[in-house]
């Protein structure tokens, strides 16, 4: 079984906290993402998991087996850096076969072994060639294919694609997918792109600090963030937040001063944060069922969507500018005055003064 399991992994650094307390189970085949800004421990808990650290309390366990005090190179994990860390002198097929020339594989068997890699990552016809003489994109899929030489348990993978152009991006993320269901194998991918991991993981793991913030799939985290900070984090573009509070008979009121009829149960004058996503807000058929009206700041034309920049003209402590993404082309300019309202009742996410998730009644 390759499953992995975290018990109260902490990690530190002299007097300094980097992983305080983490709990996680990955089950035998998921594809989990670990994510989070710059900073959070995301690629340090990935080396506590390989071995290439050691923890400082808790237990790591692979399958039924605790490994927390074994050997980085007895926990059959591979692992694969941003970095490639390919030889330079050795060939595309010795660079894949070199962790079984290591174990002792006869030249038949690493034969064999390299080709069926080069076949499933399209690498046959670069055999021959040196990592000096290969794109970004060729290097990363034989630092792949190295990291499969051995059948390995696991693969871990430290922001593989932060070094590759945008379009180089989506292509190699669509092969690692497309890996991910044919090996069938465990993966924990680490990267600061949420983008990545929306549209890559079976799970999503959001780090802050050190700590886990939310474990679940995309869209739960998307749809159904637990606190402010993961709201945030995950969508593109970010999730818009302004002040409001409570009414007198506890229902939501805008800064605008137009109320909502989504009854919220912290009751009368409370200060809360509103949440809605950019790709949320629509224009409104008549100013009053306007939630909110501005100014346009900017515009960009994407052709399938246009974002808008908005300045709504009230004071907020959180946000003062709203960004809204709406479908297809519009005809929108700088200057231009318009009135938004959100899509449905649930697309609205409310936050309390600790910048935690309020579960509304509908």
């Amino acid at each position: 079984m390759s499953s992995i399991s975290l018990s109260n992994v902490t990690k530190a650094f002299g007097d300094t906290n980097i992983i305080k307390g983490v709990n996680l189970s990955i089950e035998d085949g998921e594809l989990v993402v670990f994510v989070g800004p710059s900073g959070c421990g995301k690629s340090t808990l990935l080396r506590l998991i390989s071995g290439l650290e050691e923890i400082s309390g808790g237990q790591i366990h692979l399958g039924e087996k605790r490994v927390d005090q074994v050997s980085a190179s007895n926990r059959d994990i591979a692992m694969v850096f941003q970095s490639y860390a390919l030889y330079p002198h050795m060939t595309v097929a010795e660079n894949i076969g070199f962790p079984l020339k290591m174990a002792g594989k006869s030249k038949v068997d690493i034969a064999a072994k390299t080709r069926e890699i080069g076949t499933t990552l399209q690498l046959l016809d670069l055999f021959d060639r040196t990592p000096k003489q290969l794109s970004g994109g060729q290097r990363q899929r034989v630092a792949i294919g190295r990291a499969l030489a051995r059948d390995p348990q696991i693969i871990l993978l430290d922001e593989p694609l932060s070094n590759l152009d945008a379009a180089l991006r989506v292509d190699m993320r669509m092969e690692l997918a497309r890996l991910h269901r044919e090996l069938k194998a465990t993966m924990i991918y680490v990267t600061h792109d949420q983008v990545e991991a929306m549209t890559m993981a079976d799970r999503i793991v959001v780090l802050r600090d050190g700590a886990v913030e939310q474990i679940g799939s995309p869209l739960e985290l998307y749809l159904k963030p637990v606190n402010q900070f993961v709201a945030g984090f995950i969508g593109s573009p970010r999730m818009n937040f302004w002040s409001a509070k409570t009414d007198d008979n506890g229902r939501l009121a805008l800064p605008s001063g137009m109320a909502l009829s989504l009854p919220c149960p912290l009751g009368a004058q409370q200060a809360v944060t509103l949440g809605v996503r950019p790709e949320h807000l629509v224009l409104a058929p008549d100013d009053g069922a306007a939630a909110l009206t501005g100014t346009v700041l900017s515009v960009e034309h994407l052709g399938s969507d246009t974002f808008v920049q908005l300045h709504c003209g009230f004071a907020t402590r959180v946000q003062t500018e709203i960004n809204v993404r709406l479908a297809g082309i519009v005809p929108v300019r700088i200057g231009d005055n318009l009135s938004l309202a959100v899509a449905t009742m649930d697309n609205w996410h409310v936050f309390d003064e600790e910048g935690l998730r309020v579960k509304t009644e509908k």
